[in-house]
């Protein structure tokens, strides 16, 4: 790499997985930074387009004034990401773009009418790729990063032992290097079982032989890996697992290498694997200890014992643990976690798989304040999902399945909750048929966020979901009264709405809730909700005011001060309360709402930003016009970032600011 001076601006680091790549790159990063050869670094975990978008995007957001006024198509990835490569372009500063791990090439290819994400090439800029592929499209100085050499696997593993105080038969250490490939990790992991059981070189091998007889060959990705190394990688590792099982927690280890191999190789959060699901796994499949009475139940794992195991796994560089970094506490090879899942007998992984989803929805918090573990959650279901589908849909659909989806929606990625849930409904129909209720669900769930993203013709994909829902389920199933209650919101917030027949078709609702599921159900509450604001809508505010204010009192008795929905619910009476001329009282009672909105909800949540829309509204309306068009310009910015530009809060906002700055100044101008 040093090598390649300034004539070579790309550079391709090629090989198979374990051979130090990244490693390498990260050397060669941190060594260009803290001599101050670069002026902005760049590192993007490039497994998917996406990721390199989401990468991009923060880039353009460092390298953009926020004073330009064209930082608003940040929102947008693939807007941003053409804004980031063209400052890459026209720059006079130096700039270093890490592109790790990509898994395909295509993902950074402009084919299909989507942007060419290839770094330029530019004499102030330089890019580094680490990649198994070896394709020669890959447009860059490719660089093969190969196993150690003779010399250098044996010179390896000479410092590692003497470190120790160990000096072995110099023949054995070479034939030692030589049965394990001199691939890196499982050199690596060699010496430190070596070391750890006291072993010599001889020993090992003997062991090493055995294991390669019968641990089966690891299948090559279709992207393609070199041959030679395959199986001894394969019996390293095992090794190295029956070794961290024997370490205390004895017999955890093996268990919780099986959940993590079928999660995010790029991090796990340390909850999953402490929730109480992984725990019981833990404790049903530990690896029965040789000295151990089988007739009596080993003691249950713990939150102490999980962690423990991680750091076993950790110690044979099985994994990667950082328990300081708790969204990614655990990260791991892909190729260790392919060795684990091909060890596994299908109904062995399948009852992994439904623990790990298990564990992941036990770990999802009810209100996503973190939108950092957001995505790791939704990134650890996606892997999950990719190793063993199958066993999600076994007998049903698991839940964490649509809280995925749900997450992606409530975070504010409408377009992406809604393209999620087309396909979930598409694998429900091949799993489970059109009519089973998990079916039915992924419908319920698409329609939603069709319509949260604007799609007028969410109406007639609710009233076609209601007819099914009463054909298999019945009229009083819950299932069946939520899509009614869709067809009544459809019915005023439709093409050709009709708020008053949407506030009927709501007081028809209640009378069944009441009726099958009692007056403290919260789909109850829910139903209340949204009679009062319908007939606010059709023009009763006083009473929607009225109903919402009775209302608020039985959701704090049910549901208590901090739940989303007495939140929600807060939020309308307030608005109601503006809406019967009180505009002052509203903006009091918004602020107080705001505060609340924060504390439970967290800054960048779509109903925290909702609040502070209605607090700047009814700030104006009670004749702070520039207090109302500043709030919205600050408003503006947080729903850019955290919505998106097409977004209709995002739309309502821009048409708020608009007006107040036009009140402020005496003029009418829009905003562009």
């Amino acid at each position: 790499m040093a090598g390649g001076g300034t004539a070579v601006l790309c550079q391709v680091l090629s090989g198979t997985g374990g051979v130090g790549k990244t490693q390498l790159a990260a050397h060669h990063a941190r060594t260009a930074w803290q001599a101050g050869a670069v002026d902005l670094l760049v590192w993007v975990t490039a497994t998917s387009r996406d990721a390199v978008l989401s990468a991009y995007a923060e880039a353009a957001v460092t390298v953009t004034d926020p004073d330009d006024p064209q930082c608003t198509g940040l929102d947008d990835p693939e807007r941003a990401a053409v804004r980031f490569l063209a400052w890459a372009q026209s720059t006079d500063r130096r700039w270093l773009i890490v592109l790790d791990d990509v898994s395909d090439p295509a993902h950074l290819n402009g084919t299909d009418g989507r942007g060419d994400l290839w770094p330029p090439a530019r004499p102030n800029g330089r890019t580094v790729v680490t990649t198994r592929r070896r394709d020669a499209a890959l447009p860059a100085h490719l660089i093969d990063v190969g196993l150690f050499t003779k010399g250098e696997a044996v010179g390896y593993l000479r410092a590692k032992l003497a470190a120790h105080g160990r000096h072995d038969d110099p023949g054995q250490i070479e034939e030692l290097a030589r049965n394990l490939g001199h691939l890196p990790l499982a050199l690596a992991q060699a010496v430190t079982y070596l070391l750890d059981l006291h072993l010599d070189c001889a020993t090992y091998r003997v062991r090493l032989a055995d294991r390669a007889r019968t641990l089966p060959d690891l299948v090559p990705e279709d992207s393609g890996l070199p041959d030679a190394h395959r199986a001894t990688v394969a019996a390293t590792w095992s090794l190295s697992i029956e070794h961290a099982d024997r370490l205390r927690p004895t017999g955890l280890a093996r268990p919780m290498l099986h959940l993590v191999a079928l999660l995010d190789p790029n991090g796990i959060p340390a909850t999953v694997l402490t929730s109480p699901p992984a725990l019981a796994y833990l404790t049903e499949h530990r690896t029965p200890d040789g000295g151990t009475d089988l007739d009596v139940s080993p003691r249950a794992a713990g939150v102490d014992d999980a962690a423990d195991a991680l750091r076993c796994l950790h110690r044979l560089s099985l994994v990667d643990h950082t328990p300081g970094a708790p969204h990614q506490a655990v990260r791991v090879h892909n190729l260790v976690q392919r060795a684990t899942r091909e060890a596994l007998r299908p109904a062995a992984r399948d009852m992994a798989a439904r623990a790990c989803a298990d564990a992941l929805y036990e770990a999802w918090p009810e209100v996503e304040r973190d939108t950092v573990l957001g995505q790791a959650l939704r990134a650890n279901t996606a892997a999950l999902t990719a190793h063993a589908s199958d066993a999600l849909w076994e007998p049903d659909g698991h839940p964490v399945l649509f809280r995925t989806g749900n997450s992606l929606g409530h975070t504010g990625l409408v377009t992406a909750a809604r393209a999620y849930f087309q396909d979930l409904h598409t694998a429900a129909r091949r799993n489970l048929g059109p009519d089973h209720p998990d079916t039915l669900t992924a419908r319920h769930y698409l329609v939603c966020w069709r319509g949260e993203a604007g799609d007028v013709a969410g109406a007639a994909a609710a009233a076609e979901l209601l007819v099914d829902r009463l054909r298999v389920l019945g009229p009083d199933h819950p299932d069946t009264l939520t899509a009614r209650h869709n067809v009544a919101y459809w019915r005023g917030g439709g093409a050709g709405a009709d708020v008053a027949g949407s506030a009927a078709a709501f007081a028809e609702l209640l009378v069944d809730r009441l009726r099958v599921l009692g007056p403290d159900h919260p789909d109850t509450l829910e139903t209340r909700h949204n009679l009062a604001h319908w007939r606010g809508m059709a023009g009763d505010a006083a009473g929607a005011a009225t109903g919402s204010a009775e209302l608020l009192a039985d959701s704090l008795r049910v549901l208590g001060p901090d739940h989303p929905d007495t939140l929600s619910i807060r939020h309308n009476v307030a608005y109601w309360q503006g809406m019967a001329g009180d505009a002052a009282g509203a903006a009091t009672a918004f602020a107080e709402l705001q505060a609340d909105f924060l504390r439970v909800l967290g800054p960048d949540h779509p109903a925290t930003l909702l609040a502070r829309q209605n607090l700047a509204l009814w700030r104006g309306e009670a004749g702070d016009a520039a207090g109302a068009a500043t709030a919205f310009a600050e408003l503006l910015a947080d729903s850019l970032r955290v919505l998106g530009s097409d977004h209709p809060t995002t739309l309502t906002i821009r048409y708020y600011l608009a007006q107040w700055r036009g009140q402020a100044d005496g003029a009418s101008g829009g905003v562009r």
